[in-house]
């Protein structure tokens, strides 16, 4: 699995002539081990980790994020983008939350994200569907994800480097990405893998515990994990997605979390057909 990804990098790398690669640096287990694996393929001084902290990120973020790139022994850079984001008008829609404790905001949010919807958080966001203050929300996260696209390339291009993407196959199935966003990249090592499977992978390539330890979150919004947002634990979900791939028993499983997972797979499937019209195209 390592070396596979090693090569993959190293390939498409000479294949461009790219002098190198741009990672953003979340602070978390995907970003980790691709900032890894591109150390291995080409060197670590031709790796450059950007960390783009704002209002909303995790206090311990940054901090994790700049002991990972030491950790690696990689050139870093540190962006905060709250003044983009609030240029934008981007936090308006949000009240300041800078003066309220941590966990009060992450359980204000939770409770938020439990209530807004009449049907289910996690598919409206899918479906770009919902009220008025759920759509503002959306834009909200959403626009977060962009800014650091914009800047992920503007480093990169300076550079002749390519910007290296951090979606998981989990991620990819499930719609767990932003348009223009985490999946505009050039090369994208661990698509093919399985949430579970980069842990694995994470755990040979010998990324600290903090990492791995830490629960997977975007890191948009305050109190919003992964598994908080799916309603489902990876190991159950990559378990069920990798035997609907495969056309295996489903008989096993718990029927609530294989009717989510149908769920959720039915709404990324929309969302990706919807995602691009072009007039002519049938």
């Amino acid at each position: 699995m390592q070396k596979e990804c090693i090569d993959f990098i190293q390939k498409t790398i000479e294949k461009y002539d790219y002098d190198g690669c741009v990672i953003g640096i979340s602070g978390g287990v995907d970003s980790a081990v691709v900032a890894a694996l591109c150390c291995e393929a080409i060197g670590k001084e031709k790796v450059l980790g950007l960390l783009l902290p704002e209002r909303d990120s995790a206090k311990n973020t940054l901090n994790d994020s700049v002991d990972l790139c030491n950790h690696l022994g990689i050139p870093y850079k540190v962006k905060k983008i709250s003044k983009i984001l609030r240029k934008t008008g981007a936090y308006a829609l949000k009240p300041p939350a800078s003066i309220v404790p941590r966990k009060i905001q992450e359980k204000y949010v939770k409770d938020k994200w439990r209530d807004l919807p009449k049907e289910d958080t996690f598919i409206e966001d899918l479906e770009d569907r919902g009220n008025e203050e759920f759509l503002k929300g959306l834009a909200f996260y959403r626009i977060k994800h962009r800014i650091r696209m914009c800047l992920f390339y503007l480093e990169a291009e300076q550079r002749n480097y390519a910007v290296m993407g951090t979606t998981n196959k989990t991620e990819m199935l499930t719609g767990f990405y932003v348009k223009w966003g985490d999946d505009s990249t050039d090369i994208e090592p661990i698509m093919h893998l399985y949430k579970t499977q980069v842990y694995e992978l994470a755990r040979e390539l010998k990324i600290p515990d903090f990492i791995i330890s830490k629960p997977p979150s975007p890191d948009l919004i305050p109190g919003i994990t992964d598994e908080f947002a799916l309603k489902v634990k990876y190991k159950d979900l990559d378990r069920i997605l990798m035997k609907l791939q495969k056309n295996r028993d489903l008989d096993d499983e718990k029927p609530e979390d294989v009717q989510r997972v149908k769920q959720i797979l039915k709404a990324a499937e929309k969302r990706k057909i919807r995602n691009l019209n072009v007039l002519g195209d049938d």
